[in-house]
């Protein structure tokens, strides 16, 4: 079949050498002209799945995806001419699709059917987009490392042969999946940068939309008034795309945010002479890596050549963001997870003497040690006694740090930084210190506390050809502006061109 398709398509899905990476938006040319078609396409993608080794993949479904591409080329025959009919795309385990496999990355959830999808999935399916399949995560999203799954650690495509990186997390299986050329393209969610630092770590571009913007409506609950769906995509544009497909209000989710809908593509070829951005100093402290700083320092650079003008600002409070996020986020956890105990779906103990002892041998067999960790923080600091002490003081410190942007805001219209504090590090090199790890969310935090859009984009690579991404920050609701930053510092540069070397392998005939 492979050796059928158009070279135009093949020239960068068979190379045996590192390619550029094909882009959703090449994809949907040469789906609307006729050069390939979605059955092809989606062909390719599962047999390349198959083949890899990162572990990206919980579950494949290949049978209804080849349904789902045929159902596309037929619209397309018919004169349905939408961007994104026909594209493949990969869909973390977090959200439902009614018939199929979600665990959540959890041994508790290995055996529910979701009954019903989530709207941001369905949202993307009524414009036709092909789901390839599920991808892995750290258990309910709780990690920064995509090594707290039950289904196993995924590996960074990016890895070197004698060195296994991890791609960040939580959405790391979504991250390598896209950066190894599994899938063009992928859904993931950010509650405290587990879009953007999976996307920096894996050299893609990863957007964090404003909280609202997409439905919660089917996507398992972590912390709720944090989560939030976004794409990871080789491009701003592709994600431009993928969120024109992604957002929308829903009657079904309290917090979804009824604004009018947008096309998210419409400023992205628009000059940015002129467009102030602020550089905060509390971003670039002694903790971030010298290597990582330079980077930085050259793509804000790149900027400024395309006329935007950089200004110091400051966000006093963003030193707060670690502390209070990691009482907030525990805080909601626990009490979302508190209904899986076993009784109405998901994994349930085999032996137990009574109701009490079922609860407590099922969510102990269950759940890993980062989700028991956090249930327990979660649990403590919403105790009698402890609830003003430690809850409602995070969110008088969330509020702080919302109103540090607003008054940044003031003075610039995007902010910027690093997305990480450093690179891609090993697998087992920060699994027994959890402070550690959660230190690689410490620039990443602040945005969701704040409910932002944000976006990280590849920016350069270290000396060890490690990716390194730039993070941009903006006003609420404003992601227009934002992915029109990111698209022309892309038009400037080429690392989000660059290929993974695993993805050579992977894309081999």
């Amino acid at each position: 079949m492979l050796s059928t398709l158009p070279r135009t398509y093949t020239s960068k899905l068979q190379a045996n050498l590192p390619v550029s990476p094909i882009t959703v938006s090449e994809l949907s040319a040469q789906l609307r002209s006729g050069e390939i078609s979605s059955v092809e396409l989606t062909q390719d993608y599962l047999q390349r799945i198959e083949r890899s080794e990162l572990n990206a993949f919980i579950s494949v479904s290949a049978d209804s995806a080849l349904a789902e591409a045929q159902t596309a080329d037929a619209k397309r025959a018919q004169g349905d001419d939408h961007p994104l009919l026909g594209i493949p795309v990969a869909h973390k385990d977090i959200f439902c699709i009614e018939g199929t496999l979600t665990t959540c990355g959890s041994k508790i959830l290995h055996n529910f059917i979701a009954p019903y999808t989530a709207t941001v999935i369905q949202n993307m399916q009524n414009q036709g987009l092909v789901s390839l399949g599920k991808t892995n995560m750290d258990e309910f999203a709780m990690g920064s490392s995509n090594e707290n799954s039950y289904y196993g650690s995924v590996t960074n495509p990016w890895s070197s042969a004698g060195e296994q990186l991890v791609p960040g997390g939580s959405s790391g299986g979504s991250a390598a999946a896209v950066a190894a050329g599994l899938a063009p393209a992928a859904t993931g969610t950010d509650t405290g940068g587990s879009i953007r630092q999976p996307a920096a770590f894996c050299n893609l571009t990863g957007l964090k939309p404003s909280y609202g913007r997409c439905s919660r409506y089917g996507m398992i609950a972590f912390a709720s008034s944090l989560d939030q769906a976004g794409p990871l995509t080789h491009t701003a544009a592709d994600a431009a795309l993928l969120l024109n497909s992604m957002a929308g209000f829903d009657t079904r989710d309290a917090t979804s945010l009824d604004t009018p809908a947008e096309d998210f593509t419409r400023h992205l070829d628009d000059s940015i002479d002129g467009l102030i951005i602020g550089m905060p100093s509390e971003f670039f402290s002694s903790d971030l890596d010298p290597e990582v700083a330079s980077i930085v320092e050259a793509a804000i650079k790149s900027l400024e050549s395309l006329g935007a003008i950089v200004k110091q600002v400051s966000l006093p409070n963003s030193h707060l963001a670690l502390p209070s996020y990691y009482v907030i986020a525990p805080a909601e956890a626990s009490s979302n997870l508190s209904r899986f105990d076993g009784v109405r779906y998901g994994h349930r103990a085999e032996q137990y003497t009574d109701l009490v002892d079922m609860y407590t041998r099922t969510r102990t067999e269950g759940f890993g040690d980062e989700v028991k960790r956090r249930i327990m923080i979660g649990t403590y600091a919403l105790s009698s006694g402890y609830y003003d002490a430690y809850y409602a003081q995070a969110q008088k410190l969330r509020r702080l740090i919302a109103d540090d942007f607003n008054s940044a805001f003031e003075q610039c219209d995007l902010i910027v930084g690093p997305t990480t504090p450093a690179p891609a590090f090993p697998h087992g090199s920060k699994t027994e210190d959890p402070v550690a790890m959660y230190l690689n969310d410490i620039f990443t935090i602040p945005a969701n506390l704040a409910g932002l859009p944000a976006a990280s984009t590849p920016a350069g690579f270290t000396k060890a050809g490690l990716p390194v991404g730039l993070h941009l920050i903006g006003p609420y609701l404003q992601e227009a502006k934002l992915l029109n930053a990111v698209h022309r510092y892309q038009q400037e540069t080429d690392w989000h061109l660059r290929s993974a070397p695993g993805a050579a392998a992977t894309e081999s005939a």
